[in-house]
């Protein structure tokens, strides 16, 4: 499914109208249309976020392709010690943080 047709199909779920939606946007109920048709693809972040908003979607939804098995596809698989470094990292302070990320900085210089 591509993200014109996605945002066509989620805003007939809610049961939302061309005009409710390019109101809620900030935009005219054409610019929702050609949204859904395919001929404008390239939004401004603050319409990414107005849109997501309104169609209850996570805005990276709004963003390429919209099926599921893309956006899994798209995430990188991390292994067992990225995911400990990971969690490790995010225990620490914020301080500490900066701190280990200036390590690592200065190490690969």
């Amino acid at each position: 499914m591509t993200t014109s047709e996605f945002i066509a199909q989620r805003r007939r779920e809610l049961g939302l109208t061309l005009d409710e939606v390019g109101k809620a946007c900030g935009v005219g109920k054409s610019t929702v249309k050609k949204w859904e048709d395919g001929f404008i693809s390239n939004m401004k972040r603050d319409k990414i976020a107005a849109l997501a908003k309104v169609l209850q979607v996570n805005p990276l939804q709004l963003i390429g392709d919209a099926s599921e098995e893309t956006q899994k596809k798209s995430a990188p698989e991390l292994s067992e010690a990225d995911r400990e470094i990971l969690d490790l990292f995010n225990q620490l302070k914020t301080d500490d943080k900066e701190m280990v990320l200036k390590i690592i900085r200065n190490s690969l210089k």
